[in-house]
């Protein structure tokens, strides 16, 4: 069924950007953006559309760190669109991290581990702030350690307003919420104050691989400045919704590739714990917002699960 954004998102490829009409394909609805491939004359492209420009912004300034062991897509333009922005980069064509089985995941780790890596070593001696940033003010917060427990008002800043009321109106309640909070609270002094870019999406069909090697890193709305052990957090936390990957212990395999390349690591265990248990907040209230209770729940109990952990 097409929708009344599709309409408008099909008329405004075809008659702002020359689009081939035979050639829009949706390729995935966004939490945050609606992206299609098109033909523009021999030019094959995806635009995304999105009420939030900064989120493009974004990324178009990650592709200044592209580079072999990070590559992201250069952002051709953009623009004003009905409803919000547009912006349009040239089309990657390759797996989506996600469908990985757990042989060919463990294959693609080494090249995974390898852009996690870059993504450390970005210099950010130009820019400030911790947490959410956005392209010309910097990271939203004065430290790492506010930035985490700011989970407790508005996640993120502008977007999400009302989750904490429907949380409590939901079938499973605040409990969950509450108690992996004053867990969070109880952990973060271990967190250090270190500033690297977070992607903070990968498991979101934002990372595409070609055999064992990773092509592109899509997407850096949701990117943060802070601890770079978060996103393998988010791998820790997320396997969880890849039964495939049952068998992977991302932590262990981080820790592995750490020691190879001789990377000392503090506190690794409860780092990874801390962060682990805000993602797991940060799903309840983006889900409490959407008012999706089954996966209100499905985030409480897997937070839970590492607020409780010894």
């Amino acid at each position: 069924m097409i929708t009344d954004d599709d309409a408008a998102d099909r008329a405004f490829l075809i008659d702002r950007l020359d689009a081939d009409p035979d050639s829009i394909e949706v390729l995935r609805p966004g939490e945050w953006s609606r992206v299609y491939a098109v033909h523009r004359g021999n030019e094959e492209l995806v635009v995304r559309f999105s009420r939030y420009r900064d989120d493009f912004e974004k990324d178009r300034l990650a592709a200044g760190w592209s580079g072999p062991d990070l590559p992201v897509p250069e952002v051709l333009e953009i623009g004003e669109a009905p409803g919000g922005a547009y912006a349009i980069t040239r089309r990657v064509r390759g797996e989506y991290l996600d469908v990985l089985d757990e042989r060919r995941m463990r294959a693609v780790l080494p090249s995974l581990f390898r852009a996690l890596d870059a993504a450390r070593r970005i210099d950010l001696s130009s820019t400030r702030g911790f947490g959410g940033w956005d392209a010309r003010a910097g990271g939203q917060h004065r430290t790492w350690r506010e930035a985490l427990l700011t989970i407790g008002a508005t996640v993120p800043a502008g977007r999400n307003e009302g989750w904490r009321e429907r949380l409590e109106e939901s079938p499973t309640g605040s409990g969950a919420f509450d108690e992996a909070l004053d867990r969070l609270r109880a952990l973060v002094d271990v967190c250090p104050e270190e500033r690297h870019v977070i992607h903070d999406d990968l498991l979101n069909r934002n990372v595409l691989v070609e055999g064992a090697r990773i092509i592109a890193v899509l997407d850096w709305g949701s990117s943060n400045y802070g601890d770079f052990l978060w996103d393998i957090a988010l791998l820790v936390y997320g396997s969880a919704w890849f039964p495939a990957w049952s068998g992977i212990d991302f932590a262990a395999e981080a820790a592995r590739h750490f020691a190879q390349i001789g990377l000392s690591v503090p506190r690794y265990e409860e780092r990874l714990r801390c962060y682990a248990i805000r993602i797991g907040l940060s799903g309840i209230a983006y889900n409490a917002f959407k008012g999706r209770s089954d996966d209100i729940a499905w985030h409480a109990a897997r937070t839970l699960e590492f607020a409780r952990a010894r």
